[in-house]
């Protein structure tokens, strides 16, 4: 059992499974799955598919933590993603020749805001933190430029399928979101990418002397972690039919920092997991969803956010476990020593 726990996905893991069963007992209907039109259609299935945006920028986010850099814009770069590509499909016919060059432009753009950040960082020397904070106070600015201050509504059946449609009676969603999970442990796990990563992020100065070209490998990872924030954006927008620059992608990056946190990656980087950045994800998602479900005001989903993280980082660090395995422990009585024999000395 001591084993068990030391794993770095025990806790949060058991985080989900505690918080499905709440579900199983506060509603037995909460797992009910119906099969209409071809489709499936549950909360489980829409816990999964609501929350692959943030599954998406998770994944992104981890290897950027890995390095030791963290990304606050990914939310301005959602925002810019969705409010660029509806309005190239508000002023251009309905097609899927439209929707694609919606979709090239959007992630182009995406990729561009990557390299900024990547500059910043990479090249420049700026601390993460003020780097990406830089692009998310400007960025919503730009998805208002683009948008021109209001909120752009389409129709478009071929942009609807990335974040409504379905595909092996699967939302597309799902599925997106699994093909880039598949495609980023690939690369990581099954190269030297991931061990680079760590290298960088466990100590960037011993790397650098080690031969290891630093700077480019965390321009690698920014690019990377804007590529999924733009898809996200797709998705958001293409769930809603439109492109809310206010609102689209609003606190998403706390909510990826959280479930990378949650999964087990710490943000002095180094080592990281990628599988456990999809559970904290699905803890968080799961946990939006059960609120909704059980009519709990949805004005309380911050604070049960706050407090299942709490909870499952105060069980990730050793330093609480111990103290807690000392408090339980009963203080055991020492044995009364035994009383000193009396020697007689005669004359």
């Amino acid at each position: 059992m001591k084993r068990l726990t030391k794993q770095r996905l025990f806790w949060p893991v058991m985080a989900l499974v505690v918080l499905l069963l709440g579900d199983l007992i506060a509603s037995p209907s909460f797992y009910k799955i119906e099969f209409l039109d071809g489709h499936l259609y549950g909360n489980v299935v829409d816990i999964l598919k609501n929350g692959a945006p943030l599954i998406l920028i998770a994944i992104g986010m981890t290897l950027v933590i890995a390095t030791r850099g963290i990304d606050l814009s990914v939310g301005a770069v959602v925002a810019i993603s969705g409010s660029l590509a509806c309005l190239w499909i508000s002023d251009n016919p309905d097609g899927a020749g439209t929707t694609l060059v919606a979709f090239g432009l959007a992630l182009g753009l995406s990729l561009v805001l990557g390299v900024w950040n990547g500059w910043l960082v990479a090249a420049l020397g700026i601390q993460p933190i003020i780097a990406t904070l830089i692009l998310m106070v400007a960025g919503r600015g730009i998805a208002q430029l683009i948008s021109g201050g209001q909120i752009i509504t389409v129709n478009s059946h071929s942009f609807e399928w990335i974040g409504k449609g379905y595909l092996f009676t699967l939302p597309s969603a799902i599925l997106i979101a699994l093909a880039v999970f598949v495609l980023a442990s690939v690369l990581v796990r099954r190269s030297a990418l991931g061990l680079l990563v760590e290298a960088v992020g466990g100590n960037p100065e011993a790397s650098r002397l080690a031969g290891l070209r630093s700077a480019r490998l965390t321009w690698l990872v920014y690019v990377f972690c804007a590529l999924c924030a733009g898809i996200a954006g797709l998705m958001i927008s293409s769930n809603v039919h439109s492109a809310d620059a206010n609102h689209a992608g609003l606190f998403i990056e706390l909510d990826a920092i959280l479930a990378v946190v949650v999964g087990g990656t710490q943000l002095t980087g180094g080592r990281f997991s990628l599988g456990g950045s999809v559970i904290g994800a699905l803890l968080i998602q799961t946990l939006t969803t059960t609120v909704n479900a059980l009519g709990i005001p949805p004005e309380s989903i911050m604070l049960f956010k706050a407090i299942v993280v709490l909870v499952v980082c105060l069980l990730l660090s050793p330093a609480f476990r111990r103290k807690f395995r000392r408090r339980g422990a009963r203080p055991v009585t020492p044995a009364p020593a035994p009383a000193p024999e009396k020697v007689e000395v005669t004359a």
